[in-house]
C-alpha cells in the first residue's frame, strides 16, 4: 500500500485500484480507518485530534487527492502529498 503522506505520526495511504468511491486509509498507532475523499465521511476509529488533523489535510489537498485517485485506478506510480504543519 503506497504511502502518499506521513505527519503528525499519522500514515495515509492509497492502494491502487481500489473500490470507488474515491478515498484513503490511514494509520495512527493501532488506530486505522478509511476517509472518503468527496464527502470527508470518516469510517473507523481513531482519538478525535487525529481525525480533525487528517480532515484538515483533506480540505487543504482534495484536488491532489482526487488527481492521485485516478492514477491509482489505472496502477500508476503515486506521487507524494505534503504533510500537514
Amino acid at each position: 500500500m503506497p504511502e502518499i503522506s506521513r505527519f503528525y505520526g499519522i500514515i495515509i495511504y492509497m492502494y491502487g485500484y481500489d473500490h470507488n468511491p474515491p478515498h484513503f486509509h490511514f494509520v495512527y498507532g493501532e488506530f486505522s480507518g478509511v476517509v472518503y475523499i468527496d464527502t470527508g465521511v470518516v469510517e473507523g476509529k481513531a482519538p478525535s485530534k487525529v481525525i480533525s488533523r487528517v480532515t484538515k489535510w483533506l480540505d487543504i489537498h482534495k484536488e491532489e487527492l482526487l488527481n492521485l485517485w485516478e492514477l491509482s485506478q489505472k496502477g500508476e506510480q503515486l506521487f507524494k502529498i505534503k504533510p500537514l504543519n
